[in-house]
This record gives structure tokens, C-alpha cells and sequence, in this order.
């Protein structure tokens, strides 16, 4: 399965779980995993997306302690992170495998090759048990960078199947991230998943906070609407257990993460309209019949990656090579190095990286 596969134009249900992490505690959090995709599964969907960093839990932390107060917290993390493969994707393969369901989760990855490296990554299952697609964040948001490493761009290219079309993720704010967007549009995206955090507080002020449900509910019209596509958006819940882990190491964050607005699930149209009935403050499942043939009325009117659009004017060029760990190239063309741009390569390895890219992504 690929993103040159021929078109097609399912009518599914799909499904998108707003639950909270069992933090630190993987075995808990499969088992909740498990829980949803089995709900979703008998009320007939074929894919359920979990949200941002829903095993082992999102660091919210990051953006209201001291860094000097995180130690301990990010030792947990690591701890308690995901090895990609390992018995834990094996795990989530036989629950995708069982219940016949396409299964998308966000976790925070470990390196297999040092033991300071995370990313934030989100995995994406066929209902075979697969693991098919794998897409680290390109860059953590503002105090995410505590946590996470910087991703890079082998998780840009669209899976492509005859059951759901073609299957496009961003995870948070790579939502807003114009280009990504857009790599993922001209690969011909057909559902697009996006996933988010229990909540994401940016002042003590409570009046001027940032209304991280709002924000979600722009970008996912956004981004359906200019694709015309179905964008399934998966936030974590927020709940108390994650408020009382956080205030432990300092009490004044309780207030701020108490009235921090809590994050939101919804899948919208390629109209941009909301459909199924979204989820902010308590656990469930958001559901939707979606009909991707849809899309070709909307494209007939406004299609940005073919008749509305000027390719001799504009041009995007996208990597879609791994560059983000040192040793996973047998060929010997990567070299030791963390630098997100050519210099990955060794020079005369640099203009076939690009023609490799655009033979890939001929749109672009």
C-alpha cells in the first residue's frame, strides 16, 4: 500500500477516541487503547485515531514547571516511552489485527541509540496489524523542546489504500505548518488525521490563555477545507490524575492547569463543517459516517493541487528521506550528523536525494 495507489471513494465510519493517558503506566494505557478501539470497532468503524502523545502521556509539565523541576518527570517519560518496533507496537498490532480497525496513536519514541533522544511520533496501523506509517513531529512546539527532538520528513508521504483512500497526519501544531500541509494535499490526502494534547496552557492569566479548542476547530477547517478532504482530529482528555502528577512538583501550576481550556475532538467535512458531535470535557468517542466522493464536487470548484493552482509559478520541494538518527542507512550515505538539511548527505549523494524526492512527489 502507497501513495500511488488509484483513486477510490470509500463511505466508512471513523472514529476519534478523547481519553485521557494512564500516565507512566503503559500496560493501562494499552488496555484503554484496547477498550476504545473495541467500542469503535462493533458501532462499525474501520479507523479510530488516538490523540498527541497518548502513550506513556503528553509533557505538559514542559509549559508550567521550571526546567530545573523536570528531571524527574522526563526520566519517567523515557522510561515508560516506546522502542519503535517492540512488544508494544506488537501489542497495538494484535488489537488493530482483532477488531479489524485501522488504529492511529500518538506516542513519545525512544532512540535505539541514545539515551537522552524522544520524539514525538504517531504510529498508523492497517486492520492487519500492520504498522505502515510512522511520522515524527518536524519540530516541538515552544517548551517541547525539553522533551522532544526534532523529527524529519519520512513520515510526509501519504499511505494509500482501497478501503479509506489516502491517509495524510500532523500532529498539533504542524497543523498550522503550511508547507507540511500542503506536501500532504498535493500527495492527493483524502482523511487527514491531526492530533492535540489534553490541553496546552501559554499564561498564569487565566483571561489571556490560549483557547486551545478554538485554535483546533480553525486549523481543522482549515485544512480540510482547502484540501477538501475529512480531517479527523484526536485530542487527549484532560483529567485530574494528570493535574495532581504535575502539581506534585510545584502547587501553583494546579490553578493554571485547572483553568487551562481543555482541548477539543471533532471530524469536519471538506466544507469545513463540523460533523459527528465533538468532545471537550469528557471521555468518548467521537464518530462519523464520511463519504470521500464528496470530494470531487468541491475539488471541481477549487482544486489548489491542480486547476487552481500555478505550478510554474510555485514550487515545493520535499525531503522524504530519514535523517534523524546517525546509523539507519546500510548504504553508508548518511553521515554522523543531526543537521536537518542536505548536509545529512555526503555531497555526492545530495542531488540524487532531491531527484529521489521528486520522482516521489512529482506535484511538487
Amino acid at each position: 500500500m502507497n501513495s500511488r495507489c488509484s483513486w477510490n471513494f470509500p463511505k466508512v465510519t471513523v472514529a476519534a477516541a478523547h481519553v485521557s493517558s494512564v500516565y507512566f503506566d503503559i500496560e493501562k494505557s494499552l488496555k484503554k487503547l484496547e477498550e476504545y478501539a473495541v467500542q469503535a470497532a462493533r458501532r462499525g468503524a474501520v479507523l479510530i485515531a488516538f490523540g498527541e502523545s497518548f502513550l506513556p502521556g503528553f509533557p505538559v509539565w514542559n509549559l508550567v514547571l521550571s526546567p530545573l523541576d523536570q528531571h524527574e518527570l522526563f526520566q519517567k517519560l523515557y522510561e515508560t516511552s516506546v522502542e519503535v518496533p517492540s512488544d508494544i507496537t506488537e501489542e497495538i498490532g494484535r488489537i488493530a489485527r482483532e477488531n479489524n480497525i485501522y488504529i492511529s496513536v500518538g506516542v513519545t519514541e525512544r532512540s535505539k541509540h541514545s539515551l537522552g533522544t524522544l520524539w514525538n511520533t504517531n504510529l498508523l496501523f492497517d486492520d492487519k496489524g500492520n504498522l505502515e506509517r510512522k511520522h515524527r513531529k518536524l519540530v516541538p512546539t515552544f517548551a517541547e523542546k525539553l522533551t522532544w527532538s526534532n523529527g524529519d520528513g519520512s513520515g510526509l508521504e501519504v499511505l494509500g489504500n482501497k478501503q479509506l483512500g489516502r491517509i495524510g497526519v500532523l500532529i498539533c501544531g504542524e497543523n498550522t505548518n503550511t508547507l507540511a500541509r500542503f506536501a500532504l494535499i498535493a500527495q492527493g490526502e483524502q482523511i487527514h488525521i491531526s492530533t492535540y494534547p489534553p490541553c496546552w496552557p501559554t499564561t498564569r492569566n487565566s483571561k489571556n490563555n490560549y483557547s486551545l479548542g478554538e485554535a483546533i476547530r480553525i486549523r481543522a477547517a482549515a485544512h480540510a477545507f482547502e484540501g477538501k478532504l475529512f480531517n479527523i482530529v484526536a485530542s487527549c482528555c484532560k483529567d485530574q490524575s494528570l493535574i495532581d502528577i504535575v502539581s506534585e512538583y510545584d502547587n501553583s501550576a494546579r490553578s493554571v492547569l485547572e483553568s487551562a481550556p481543555c482541548s477539543v475532538s471533532m471530524i469536519v467535512g471538506p466544507q469545513g463543517e463540523i460533523i459527528g458531535e465533538p468532545l471537550s470535557n469528557e471521555e468518548g468517542l467521537v464518530l462519523a459516517e464520511i463519504n470521500l466522493s464528496q470530494g470531487i464536487f468541491w475539488k471541481k470548484i477549487h482544486d489548489i493541487t491542480g486547476g487552481y493552482n500555478r505550478f510554474d509559478i510555485f514550487h515545493l520541494s520535499v525531503n522524504f528521506s530519514s535523517s534523524t538518527e546517525p546509523l539507519n542507512d546500510p548504504q553508508g550515505k548518511v553521515s554522523f550528523s543531526t543537521s536537518q538539511h542536505k548536509s545529512n548527505y555526503l555531497a555526492e549523494n545530495a542531488d540524487q536525494v532531491e531527484n529521489d524526492a521528486k520522482l516521489q512527489f512529482p506535484l511538487i
